[in-house]
């Protein structure tokens, strides 16, 4: 019998033991996934955080950009800065005198290179304008192609016919690498620029403020709202059919695909109450009826978890209902709702399918600065270069990813902060 029980407690430990091997090996597993998925975003974004130059000797040619000798900044604005760049192209390479040659030579420089060249010198409204007539060595954007060159997403192995680079382009490329005048900078552009047709100028500053706007009118909607409601289901509402109905229902919306809540601000705010399509603040009132249920949930729960002793104390001493959930209840509660708020605002950030149905896909190739201009959001930034032919954009995606896995992150760690930093045990 003795000898039974012995193999029948030796079996439970060795059946305990393989139940804790295989958690741990499921966990190394899970792990094991996820760090080769952010392996593989970290080493297709690389790329994107670095930008192909090309020095160039360029002529601010009066016959270009003050044809009428008026020194007028309005008029030099609107000159063609873009010319005076492939002139010093042509300098550059003097053998390329044929059209054809000429076409293939102005291949090498961003077709955004006479915009920033304008902009750069004429950013204050004081400009001086004695660069006019005088020449200048300036370093200029290559195109998306040489800059993919220089990254190796084009071989030089590969026939000619099946390159975007012909092989005397690469020579022109050489002949720059080895004058020096071709050099590989950090691309602060991605961080300052807001989306563009040419890879090589597409940033995600835009995206970025057009999030913040987002966020901050989701914030400021769905946790005041949540919290007030929570309170009154939790606090005033008597318990009941009605009740019951209410928080099963609640339930249930915090579990209904995100898309329907595009398609009801789609039929409500844009073709009833007639808004801005692709607006911040159409974007941030979808994600706020997302959100909502979640912040009512987690502050019901967090308005539970306080000791009826806490009421019954406040009580007692004189002061009233309102005095006590104000005073007393709501900020022992408030690290648990602050968690749930932030947890949904972080699921809010990641969103893109409700934002599709409201018009945010639409490019937008400037930075928004208030909550009704045209704008997109992180994740349908990434789904727009996600679904772009152009190979240089791939690795825009990767980065753009990057970035809204830290504010995730960030959102989320500062949900855990305020949970440990706050919260009562009791």
């Amino acid at each position: 019998m003795i000898d039974k029980m012995s193999r029948h407690t030796k079996k439970r430990y060795q059946a305990e033991r393989r139940f804790k091997i295989y958690g741990l090996l499921a966990i190394m597993f899970a792990l094991g996934f996820l760090g080769l998925m952010l392996s593989t975003i970290a080493l297709r974004a690389i790329p994107a955080f670095t930008q192909t130059y090309i020095q160039l000797t360029v002529e601010f040619s009066a016959k270009i950009l003050d044809v009428d000798n008026k020194r007028d900044v309005k008029q030099i604005a609107r000159a063609d800065f873009q010319k005076i760049i492939r002139e010093a192209l042509y300098a550059e390479f003097p053998a390329a005198n044929k059209r054809q040659d000429k076409k293939h030579l102005k291949k090498l420089v961003s077709s955004e290179a006479g915009y920033h060249l304008s902009r750069d010198l004429l950013a204050a409204e004081t400009t001086d304008l004695n660069f006019i007539g005088t020449s200048a060595a300036i370093w200029v954007k290559s195109s998306d192609d040489v800059d993919s060159f220089i990254k190796d997403f084009i071989s030089r192995e590969v026939d000619e016919i099946n390159r975007r680079l012909n092989d005397q382009q690469i020579g022109w490329i050489d002949s720059l690498i080895a004058d020096g005048k071709l050099e590989t900078r950090f691309n602060w552009d991605f961080f300052k620029f807001a989306d563009s047709r040419s890879p090589e100028d597409a940033g995600i500053r835009g995206a970025v403020m057009g999030s913040l706007f987002t966020l901050a009118i989701t914030l400021m909607l769905s946790f005041p709202l949540g919290v007030f409601a929570a309170i009154y289901l939790e606090e005033y509402a008597k318990p009941g059919r009605i009740t019951d109905f209410i928080g099963v229902n609640i339930n249930n919306l915090a579990a209904i695909p995100s898309i329907v809540f595009g398609l009801l601000g789609l039929a409500l705010f844009l073709n009833i109450f007639g808004m801005s399509r692709s607006s911040p603040l159409v974007g941030g009132l979808v994600l706020s009826l997302m959100t909502l249920p979640t912040v009512i949930i987690t502050t019901r729960a967090a308005l539970k978890s306080v000791p009826p002793s806490i009421r019954e104390a406040a009580l007692g001493i004189g002061a009233s209902k309102m005095q006590t959930i104000l005073h007393h209840v709501l900020p022992l509660a408030m690290p648990g709702a602050l968690t749930g708020a932030i947890i949904g605002m972080a699921r809010a950030l990641g969103e893109t399918a409700p934002l599709l149905m409201i018009g945010m896909v639409a490019f937008i190739a400037d930075i928004p600065t208030n909550i009704n201009d045209p704008a997109t959001v992180l994740p349908v930034q990434i789904y727009i270069w996600a679904d772009s032919p152009e190979r240089a954009f791939e690795s825009k995606m990767s980065a753009a990813i990057l970035v809204l896995l830290f504010f995730l992150i960030v959102m989320n760690g500062l949900a855990v902060l305020l949970r440990r930093k706050y919260e009562r045990r009791w």
